[in-house]
């Protein structure tokens, strides 16, 4: 690939994929997604981005274009994370993000602009090997890996896509930033929701889902309090559980739906562990799992159900044609609906899905 499409969001690592690509002899030029625009009164990270990924290109003296996708990003990402919170089930915005959007929206749109591909600022690593196979895998500072992230991604989409950065730590990172004079070299790192500002998460689903009170039981159907924004809780969730006359820290154990209660207890709760979760129709990142899957039907791997989760040795299994079922060799805490399962053996991300 010659003729990059850098995705220049206004933060140092994506700055610093532009100048490495454009060092290494790469055509370049700059995009930045237009994904979310706040309302007036309230701040948006989106103008500061903006502003700052300009004055990165103009510093490196690269095309600069935006890209509005606001009405996709809505439809994609927002209406998503509505959905299902309506129904109580966690969903993961980030990984949606980048699956629909910036590997899909954007990247399409690269190639039908002639460029060869797009690239991107992730920590993660893109190894082709002997086969023609693409291999997501691990960054080498496992605190920063972001390759849980990318689990809903497909060959086409890493075949068509650079992480610059991929042998960089983030202090090497920073240092290069520096060392070249980037505009943004001393910019922090963002913390919120793709594209969206660290939100009070309450009053953000407020504005398309309607409050109303639910129960809090503890597991003697005791009920505790009452509170409009359950909604949102997840499993195993702590912050905002501050209820009046408890002594020890409670957690949140099960939701349902019908009833409208949650049920809360303490964190040596057994009903907070398992030992195991469905997988249904699971993305395989790497095809040749899913031929092994055609003739065996067990397969020793390591899972994350969560960002930054050590990796927990584990037994993939088909159980039917499109389910599969993962078993832990140690009971997991707060196993969430809607959130990703990602299966790696050894450091290559292989396959993933939605935890029912």
């Amino acid at each position: 690939m010659k003729k990059i499409l850098v995705w220049l969001s206004g933060g140092v690592d994506s700055a610093v994929s532009a100048y490495l690509l454009k060092k290494e002899g790469y055509d370049v030029t700059a995009g930045f997604m237009i994904n979310y625009l706040a309302p007036e009164w309230e701040y948006c990270p989106t103008k500061d981005d903006i502003k700052v990924a300009k004055e990165v290109a103009e510093y490196l003296k690269i095309p600069f274009f935006t890209f509005d996708y606001i009405e996709e990003y809505e439809d994609k990402v927002l209406n998503y994370m509505y959905e299902w919170y309506k129904k109580w089930i966690t969903p993961n915005p980030d990984i949606m993000c980048n699956s629909e959007v910036k590997f899909k929206i954007f990247l399409e749109e690269a190639l039908k602009l002639w460029f060869d591909g797009i690239a991107m600022g992730h920590y993660s690593r893109i190894v082709k090997d002997k086969n023609w196979i693409y291999n997501l895998k691990k960054w080498i500072d496992s605190n920063k890996d972001q390759s849980y992230f990318l689990a809903g991604l497909n060959q086409f989409q890493l075949s068509k896509a650079l992480f610059p950065i991929w042998n960089l730590e983030k202090p090497d990172v920073r240092k290069i930033a520096e060392e070249i004079g980037l505009p943004n070299a001393k910019r922090k790192d963002s913390q919120w929701i793709c594209f969206v500002w660290k939100v009070n998460m309450s009053d953000f689903l407020e504005k398309k889902i309607n409050p109303k009170k639910w129960l809090v039981k503890n597991t003697s159907w005791k009920i505790l309090w009452e509170h409009k924004w359950v909604f949102y809780y997840t499993i195993g969730q702590r912050k905002w559980l501050d209820i009046w006359g408890q002594s020890e820290a409670i957690f949140i154990v099960k939701k349902d739906l019908e009833k409208n209660e949650i049920i809360v207890w303490n964190s040596n709760d057994l009903e907070l562990y398992w030992k195991d979760l469905i997988l249904n129709n699971i993305n395989f990142l790497n095809p040749s799992y899913k031929k092994y899957f055609e003739e065996n039907t067990i397969l020793k791997c390591n899972t994350k159900i969560r960002y930054r989760q050590k990796d927990q040795e584990s037994i993939i299994s088909k159980i039917s044609e499109n389910k599969y079922k993962v078993e832990f060799k140690k009971e997991q805490r707060a196993i969430a609906s809607g959130q990703i399962c990602a299966i790696y053996i050894w450091d290559e991300l292989t396959m993933s899905w939605i935890i029912l």
